[in-house]
């Protein structure tokens, strides 16, 4: 949608110039010869008429006579070039206007905006390949309308030259510059089309970076657990990056996370999940609210009793040659809003090292550097996770959400 909404503005933009050019040109016709200047006159009146077959027809006599000037030849194709696109013939137009520019008798603004017109004009008479090369050729020669590199991009995808529209959005030569999003979109569809699902991704990647919008992060969520060697130990991991980027909607989202948090002994992380539903308006309502209800109860009742015990969890933990009580007891305080005391008692548990699975452990720790005030310490975390069950992979995912403008 957002692609094609640009090629009908430049299009637009275009077709004013074109269509706008026949009065003028007829008037100028009487510095012509009689017998093009004529039917050129003829042809303006059938064009205010829309008469435009009629038109055409009084253009191609004009064209007929013999020994035409250079300036003669000008008019009689602007003119033509002008009624075709105003009837809706975009190759002759185009056609028309090309013969235009060899002539290059325009001045230089008016020269740039009718390539852009013959990019366009090609582009809807389906001929992708010259639509591509009159858009390249309108940003070469220092056309500044944006939207041009998006017609140009869809032009080589729809010609399926997909190798040109990677170069022109991932390798565009000019340093910093942000791809737009429908590029990326065209990008990401490429891919698709080539059945290369790690290009495919790739795009998404991009796009969730510099366009976080909630359904690139959707398809790109699904598409990494659907990944080989995804444990399904990681699902509550998926689930924090899910509520991170506004993915976690429904009742049964936020029961299921609330209640993977529980299991996993992160009672205030499941409070918090909780209180997010019911503020959502996604819990607290309908025929399971009484359910609801009691989950709201059992995490602030645990959250209450961990709370509670910790100062034994605490020295149990410290006594520990393990660091993994450490991780545990560190998110809880993070989760219950001591963020800088949790995530240096988190950090004092990876450190201390024997754990279960030390990926895990690094993943939670970056995910809650990253979101509780230690940006820079949780991208540097994120980036040294390795793991080959899926952490690395949502580690990256985090890095994104860390990296988003």
């Amino acid at each position: 949608m957002i692609v094609q909404r640009m090629i009908r503005g430049v299009l637009a933009a275009a077709l004013l110039l074109t269509v706008a050019a026949v009065a003028p040109l007829a008037a100028a016709a009487d510095a012509a010869r009689p017998e093009v200047g004529k039917p050129l006159q003829a042809a303006d009146g059938l064009f205010k008429q829309k008469k435009y077959k009629e038109a055409l027809a009084e253009v191609a006599k004009a064209d007929a006579v013999a020994g035409k000037t250079p300036y003669e030849t000008y008019l009689v194709q602007r003119t033509r070039g002008s009624i075709a696109a105003a009837a809706g013939d975009n190759e002759t137009a185009a056609k028309a206007f090309e013969a235009v520019i060899a002539l290059n008798r325009s001045a230089p603004a008016d020269q740039i905006k009718m390539i852009q017109a013959v990019a366009g004009l090609y582009y809807q008479a389906k001929d992708y390949p010259k639509a591509a090369q009159w858009s390249a050729r309108y940003l070469k020669e220092g056309g500044t309308d944006p939207q041009m590199r998006t017609v140009l991009v869809q032009s080589y995808f729809l010609g399926n030259d997909c190798a040109s529209v990677a170069k022109v959005v991932g390798d565009n030569g000019e340093g910093n510059r942000r791809p737009t999003e429908a590029e990326l979109q065209i990008l990401a569809n490429c891919y698709l089309k080539q059945k290369d699902n790690a290009g495919y991704v790739s795009a998404i990647e991009k796009l969730v970076t510099y366009y976080p919008k909630k359904e690139y992060w959707t398809d790109l969520l699904n598409r990494v657990q659907k990944q080989g060697g995804f444990s399904d130990r990681l699902s509550l991991d998926v689930y924090r990056l899910k509520l991170a980027t506004g993915n976690v909607t429904t009742a049964n989202d936020y029961l299921e996370m609330a209640q993977l948090a529980l299991q996993a002994g992160f009672p205030f992380e499941a409070r918090a999940v909780v209180d997010k539903g019911y503020a959502a308006g996604a819990l607290g309502t309908g025929k399971d609210a009484e359910r609801h209800k009691r989950l709201k109860d059992l995490a602030a009742k645990t959250a209450d009793e961990t709370a509670k015990a910790r100062t034994q969890a605490e020295k149990d933990a410290q006594a520990d040659k393990a660091g993994t009580a450490l991780v545990t007891i560190g998110y809880n305080y993070v989760t219950d809003g001591a963020a800088q005391k949790g995530l240096a008692i988190m950090e004092q548990g990876v450190q201390k090292g024997g754990l279960k699975r030390p990926e895990d452990a690094k993943l939670l720790l970056g995910v809650a550097q990253l979101q509780h005030g230690a940006k820079a310490r949780g991208l540097q975390t994120l980036k040294g996770v390795q793991g080959k069950d899926g952490t690395a992979e949502l580690a990256r995912l985090w890095t994104l959400v860390g990296q988003r403008p």
